[in-house]
């Protein structure tokens, strides 16, 4: 004997195991994207540790090269003077292309996982709407 048709209660029943289902797969939907964000999310820090390692590695050797430009100023002929600011300028140039790069680097790791969230919060404001 099915006492839930009995009662009247199957529509009910129904719904709530449509909604339960909707659910699961709004669920399995959200994991996913959360996880294809994580991968995102994982590249961008590889790029800033390596861009922050290069940061650090050209700065020392931009530094070293502008000191030894420095010391070459102060020599006797002019043409080793100019060559050793040139060389220090394109060190110089690198290591402020490097920075720039770590920067844009930086904006992009604070929207880690945006997508999940503006998911999350529709989800909240329709589940707010039904209640």
């Amino acid at each position: 004997m099915n006492w839930i048709s009995l009662l009247g209660l199957e529509a009910f029943v129904l719904r709530w195991r449509a909604a339960a289902i909707e659910g699961a797969m709004a669920v399995e939907d959200r994991v996913e994207l959360a996880r294809l964000e994580w991968q995102d999310q994982k590249r961008c820090m590889r790029q800033l540790l390596l861009l922050s390692i290069a940061v650090v590695a050209l700065g020392v050797i931009a530094f070293i090269l502008m000191s030894a430009a420095l010391l070459v100023h102060f020599w006797d002929t002019p043409h080793r003077i100019l060559v050793a600011w040139l060389v220090a300028g394109a060190w110089l140039l690198s290591w402020l292309g490097v920075v720039v790069a770590l920067l844009g680097v930086f904006r992009q790791a604070g929207k880690a996982f945006a997508l999940t969230r503006k998911e999350l919060a529709q989800d909240w404001r329709e589940i707010k709407e039904q209640l």
